[in-house]
């Protein structure tokens, strides 16, 4: 069996960061291995929550692993609370990758041409050096922007897409994905780029007209959890394209109008059946 670490904060209550990626990650077969950076009472959405924050345990807690041989075949980033943090990621990184290790990362920080209240410009170029590490980076575009300095836009086309992976793969990661990447009316997807193979590839499925916490997070779970079961890059965004957005749907439909998460419980049956079938084709 596969071992993945993930790395990125955990909310007691709330849909998003660890609390997606344990169970999501864990369900598709591959054992989960959690570095929590700090502990929220609620995640970020909710009033008034409460924060523990637990960077001066990271080093001690991957010292411990250390001594023990633990071995990761993946190493997964999400969310990242602080410039020291991102270093204590890089830290990691070097300390626990082999040939063998996938590092794949998720430059949390930002979202339609803002960053997140917490961060600054030089967070962004902190991300950026922390993207040249990994061997998958999967930013949205207005991350993809703020790492590489390019203005944001909300039209754009085809070749300023480009533009953007072009920029991205200087940082030196092997494969660039951007997320969020809406190419005609309706739709939207992630656009990839391969620099080894010299590749590019698109996935676009329907746009859901809706919003919610940790879709992100979701996406994110699934496509690493999937690449660990061996399943190829194309294959793996799509299963995490097409399962995300059903998720929405299904979110959608539950009376109780759950705001603060998607309801990715009800539809974990689902994802395994289209993993299982990915396996067998």
């Amino acid at each position: 069996m596969k071992r993945i670490l993930t790395i990125q904060d955990i909310s007691c209550l709330g849909k998003c960061s660890i609390t997606i990626a344990l169970p999501v990650i864990s369900a598709m077969g591959v054992e989960t291995v959690i570095l929590p950076t700090a502990v929220l009472s609620t995640h970020t959405m909710f009033k008034n929550f409460t924060v523990r924050d637990l960077t001066e345990d990271l080093i001690p807690i991957t010292d411990h692993w250390k001594k023990e041989n633990v071995k990761f075949d993946a190493i997964y980033t999400g969310y990242l609370g602080s410039a020291e943090e991102i270093s204590i990621a890089k830290h990691i990184f070097d300390e626990f990758k082999t040939d063998d290790t996938l590092i794949f990362i998720d430059p949390v920080m930002a979202d339609n041409g803002k960053l997140y209240p917490a961060f600054d410009l030089e967070y962004a170029k902190l991300n950026a050096s922390l993207c040249s590490k990994a061997d998958i980076i999967v930013p949205n575009i207005t991350e993809a922007c703020l790492m590489t300095g390019t203005e944001y836009k909300e039209s754009y086309d085809e070749s300023y897409i480009k533009e953007l992976i072009s920029k991205l793969a200087k940082l030196g990661s092997k494969m660039v994905v951007i997320t969020g990447v809406s190419l005609s009316p309706g739709k939207t997807g992630i656009y990839g780029y391969d620099t080894v193979k010299d590749e590019y590839f698109i996935y676009q499925n329907d746009r859901v007209d809706a919003s919610y916490h940790g879709t992100g997070d979701l996406f994110s779970s699934i496509a690493v959890g999937a690449l660990m079961r061996s399943l190829t890059i194309k294959d793996s965004f799509k299963i995490a394209a097409d399962h995300t957005a059903d998720t929405i749907r299904e979110t959608l439909k539950n009376p109780n109008k759950p705001w603060y998460g998607v309801d990715f419980e009800s539809t974990m049956p689902n994802l395994i059946k289209a993993l299982e079938t990915s396996l067998n084709d």
